[in-house]
């Protein structure tokens, strides 16, 4: 282009001119930052695209940007402005009007004055009463004339960016007659649009007619009805703002400035935008509050702009059910916060169309979710702090206190050895006592009459982790550990031992079997209750699927049994402090599994001396293991008791 000038040189550094605005992974690796620390899968996906990729041009930072322009707006002017100004060129023109009369010595200037005398107080019925009157000064015809010329100018104006130059040529007969003929056409089209009927023919006709009225040149009937349907609910919005007094006085104003003719129209086209766009805040008022007054056309544009903004804020919010940032109007962005907004938005719809693109985030009924694919990155990076811990070191003491089963039993037998975990042969055992001290009573036992039960190592497990799903594990601080613990053993398993069946269980006042990606998402539920019993009978439901396996199952959890199913109808019973019957019912589950051969070890959390003595009776009873980590090694703990299961099996 002639005139301009550019010059360029070589990039010296800094950020890749080339590169994307954004890290996908980067951006993974943030939201699973997020979910192993307990935090909301889906408000951690949300807080994303809510404070930006590297925390700079997110949805927080437009709508703040949003509110402060309302606020803005909000403090613009007097919306009374119309009817101010209209009282004061009403003023205007009586003065220079009785400035004339009084000069005048005959009847009919008398009885002129007597008519200026008598007019309402009402500034909307006295400009109707004078709008027959014969006014003796050219001054104050001007000054009268002027407030109807303004207000007619200003209400179509507002509702017609194209007709401003037209409206001021409305004296015209020809050109009055025009501006009616494009109202009823439009009237005519939207009548016929709300009927459904076809009215592209139509539409291009009333363009081809009547498009110098439209400078934003609409392409479609539903284009030029978005705009004229904002601009209409403006107005609306304008009247339910005053006082009933106001609004009166305005009415009244705009009927004698429009016509009866252009005001039939314009009420028709208000009826048909009305029932074309009802999701418009066509009933809404606002306190608008300022030092200046505004006229019609200043003070609709006020509240145009603050009705787009709350448009454009519940975009922004994204809460409604199944909400994506394509619902978020960018053409709106633009026009209200600017062009580095409107980026700011596309930069975001980049992101997460990359995010599903490349596989890292789907969409479910309640929003964006997490995919295999990222659960899969999200476990490893769980299973990797998880090795660290391992590589460190273990920082804390496993309170062993019985070794259980590991095995299918094969009916032999063989001396027991130090650090034997197989259950003892007790009837060996004492045969073997007898034989060397004979039938004497108290027998005697010492260490060389013990022989323990042998079993064949299986080459899978099925495995059931119960995790405590409770109030009192966010409370706590346990929820992300607990979380990031399931995690990496999930992907452990499924990595390394693909043969091994992993199923998680949460329970709370019930229980429930989840998978990867619900435990991602679960958040904790309010109710209070302890339901262990329900979560045992899900994990041997598990355990029967797979008979070949061995059997292994894994309890996490800070509180004791509080609930448990009704026998009779199913439902969840909670009491605090634990019942007998709770107890009873959680135990019976774990006679169940013991006999079936399960190991059931219990990761203890906290320091409840209740809950202490429960899982260490649970512990004795099915030759289980206790163990007692701190919050921050409970991962360390269960995948190494997982592993070190593992290599006894080979």
């Amino acid at each position: 282009m002639a005139g301009n000038r550019f010059r360029y040189g070589q990039w010296n550094g800094g950020p890749d001119p080339l590169a994307p605005p954004y890290d996908v992974r980067e951006a993974v690796d943030a939201v699973g930052a997020e979910v192993l620390a307990g935090g909301s899968l889906r408000q951690a996906l949300r807080d994303l695209l809510r404070r930006g990729p590297q925390g700079r041009g997110g949805l927080d930072d437009l709508a703040a940007r949003a509110r402060r322009l309302r606020r803005e707006a909000l403090r613009r002017g007097d919306l009374d402005g119309a009817v101010t100004r209209a009282q004061a060129l009403l003023d205007q023109a009586l003065a220079a009007e009785r400035d004339e009369l009084r000069s005048r010595d005959d009847d009919g200037a008398r009885f002129a004055e007597s008519v200026l005398d008598n007019l309402p107080r009402s500034t909307a019925r006295a400009v109707e009463e004078l709008s027959g009157y014969q006014w003796a000064s050219e001054d104050a015809r001007r000054s009268y004339q002027q407030i109807l010329d303004q207000l007619r100018d200003d209400v179509l104006g507002q509702r017609f960016a194209g007709l401003r130059d037209a409206v001021r040529a409305s004296a015209d007969p020809a050109a009055q007659q025009r501006l009616g003929e494009m109202m009823r056409d439009l009237n005519d089209l939207l009548a016929r649009h709300g009927r459904a009927e076809d009215t592209a023919d139509a539409f291009a006709e009333f363009m081809r007619r009547h498009g110098d009225f439209f400078p934003e040149q609409p392409e479609t009937v539903d284009e030029l009805i978005d705009v004229l349907a904002r601009r209409s609910a403006a107005g609306e919005r304008l009247m339910n703002s005053l006082s009933e007094r106001q609004r009166a006085e305005l009415a009244g104003l705009m009927q004698q400035s429009l016509g009866d003719r252009l005001a039939s129209e314009l009420s028709a086209l208000d009826a048909n935008l009305r029932a074309l766009r009802p999701d418009l805040r066509w009933g809404r008022g606002e306190r608008v509050r300022g030092d200046q007054p505004l006229d019609y056309a200043d003070a609709a544009g006020a509240l145009g702009e603050i009705g787009e903004l709350d448009d454009l804020l519940d975009q922004l919010d994204q809460e409604h059910p199944g909400a994506t940032l394509d619902d978020v109007d960018v053409d709106a962005v633009a026009r209200t916060l600017g062009r580095d907004a409107a980026d700011d938005v596309r930069r975001l719809r980049e992101l997460e169309r990359e995010l599903r693109r490349q596989g890292w985030v789907g969409r479910d009924a309640d929003g964006l979710t997490l995919s295999p694919k990222a659960l899969r990155r999200l476990g490893g990076t769980a299973l990797r702090r998880v090795f660290a811990d391992l590589t460190a070191g273990p920082r804390g003491q496993h309170d062993l206190r019985s070794a259980g089963a590991a095995g299918e039993v094969s009916g032999a037998s063989r001396p027991w050895e130090y650090g034997d975990e197989q259950p003892l042969d007790v009837v060996r055992t004492l045969t073997r006592a007898v034989r060397r001290a004979g039938p004497t009573v108290p027998l005697q036992l010492e260490a060389d009459d013990f022989e323990v039960v042998e079993t064949e190592k299986r080459a899978s497990a099925a495995v059931a982790l119960c995790v405590d799903l409770s109030y009192s594990m966010i409370s706590q601080g346990r929820w992300g550990p607990m979380k990031q613990t399931a995690l990496a053993l999930a992907h452990l398993m499924e990595t390394r031992f693909p043969q091994d069946a992993l199923q998680i269980v949460g329970f709370g006042r019930e229980a429930t079997t989840l998978t990867q990606q619900e435990l991602a998402a679960v958040e904790p539920d309010l109710q209070q209750g302890t339901n262990l019993q329900h979560a045992l009978r899900l994990a041997a439901r598990h355990l029967r699927r797979h008979p070949d396996a061995e059997p292994v199952v894994l309890v996490v959890t800070d509180g004791e049994p509080t609930a448990h199913l009704d026998p009779d109808d199913g439902e969840a019973l909670f009491h605090w402090p634990p019942l007998p019957e709770t107890i009873e019912a959680t135990v019976r589950e774990v006679d169940r599994l013991s006999r079936y051969g399960a190991t059931l070890n219990l990761f203890m959390l906290g320091d409840d001396e209740g809950l202490r003595r429960f899982i260490d009776a649970v512990a004795r009873r099915s030759r289980g293991r206790m163990f007692t980590p701190d919050t921050d090694d409970l991962g360390e703990y269960v995948v190494s008791d997982y592993l070190r299961s593992r290599q006894s099996r080979r």
